[in-house]
């Protein structure tokens, strides 16, 4: 018999129920009653504490190839977690100690305990697992110091600044020696917040004109690196302002999620041939393997106050929703993250 604590005997889950076409709605999606398993052997079952919303679990909504699995149909769906162990037939994890995890979007999981990893509470807060701490700061740091090779006297420009990756981007670009660092941002106040708390020399809110001009105002000597979380417009004005031999990473294209038609921008990308700029994907996935120095490096920053972070949460299982679509609309600060009070 498992070790166990406080395990109902049901808990809600959400669950994809449609396949959204376009902007995703409340009909697509139902909050459900389900059993919560026993753990097997090798097994833990975790009350979830914080679970993360992420903009690429818009993409496995959709059943188009792409690097993850789609979301099946009337099943619960997957995202980052981190809780308290209630059951445990795992040895190594113990009833009491807290885990960070992939299955989230529930009140209670069971998972095997080889794919969770133990985290300490009394060493960060439980919510930095999955932010700054966890695969958003991991992404900013792989993408700029492997596949940028961001080097002192840089000009960085990011997009989707005030967001959970972005502004970790921009903060570590300056760390780093960066000369120059530029932030777009949808609204005035996170215009500011990058400006005044990060540290961004320069911002500017991409709904107040073309990008293209703003950018161009913003670093009237061209730009070195670009850390794209947009597409769209935004590369376009980009590569317009790429300097010969720059390197654009491309993290993601929220820009585009929702598109039920293809976009044309950016329309200058021959401008790769005369420019000679690099532009990769990026995946973190593929750069697990800075994960100890990431954690090294940016928690001791974290610690001294160089590095500053932001999370915008909401509570109960039953907000989910509203903050997934609200990380879609850009209404979020930081990491957005759902609390799941006990």
């Amino acid at each position: 018999m498992a070790a166990e604590l406080d395990v109902p005997a049901t808990g809600r889950e959400w669950h994809l129920t449609a396949r959204p076409q376009g902007r995703p709605v409340p009909a697509d999606f139902a909050l459900v009653e389900a059993p919560v398993r026993r753990p097997g052997p090798g097994q833990i079952t975790v009350r979830n504490t914080y679970l993360s919303v992420d903009p690429y679990m818009r993409g496995r909504m959709s059943l188009a190839k792409s690097y993850a699995e789609p979301y099946e149909l009337d099943k619960p769906m997957l995202g980052g977690a981190v809780g308290r162990v209630v059951a445990s037939e795992a040895e190594g994890i113990a009833v009491g100690d807290h885990v960070l995890h992939f299955a989230g979007w529930r009140e209670y999981a069971t998972v095997d305990a080889k794919s969770a990893v133990k985290v300490d509470p009394e060493a960060a807060p439980l919510s930095t697992y999955l932010g700054v701490l966890g695969m958003p700061g991991l992404t900013a740091y792989a993408g700029l110091t492997r596949i940028t090779g961001i080097k002192p006297g840089d000009v960085v420009f990011v997009s989707g600044a005030a967001g959970a990756v972005g502004g970790i981007v921009g903060q570590i670009a300056k760390l780093k020696g960066a000369s120059r660092v530029i932030g777009s941002a949808g609204s005035d106040d996170k215009v500011e917040l990058l400006v005044g708390e990060y540290g961004f020399d320069a911002a500017f809110n991409y709904k107040d004109g073309p990008v293209t001009q703003q950018l161009r105002d913003a670093a009237p000597d061209g730009i070195d690196v670009y850390f794209d979380n947009v597409g769209g417009e935004h590369l376009e004005a980009a590569i317009a302002a790429m300097n010969l031999h720059g390197r654009i990473v491309v993290c993601g294209m929220i820009s585009q999620y929702n598109a039920t038609e293809p976009t044309p921008a950016p329309r200058n990308l021959s401008q790769i041939i005369s420019k000679r700029f690099r532009m990769e994907g990026l995946l973190v996935g593929d750069h697990y393997d800075l994960q100890p120095k990431f954690v090294e490096e940016v928690s001791a920053w974290v610690r001294s106050g160089e590095l500053k972070y932001r999370e915008t949460t909401t509570r109960g299982i039953d907000s989910a929703l509203d903050a997934f679509l609200g990380m879609l609309d850009g209404r979020n600060v930081g990491k957005m993250l759902i609390e799941l009070p006990e």
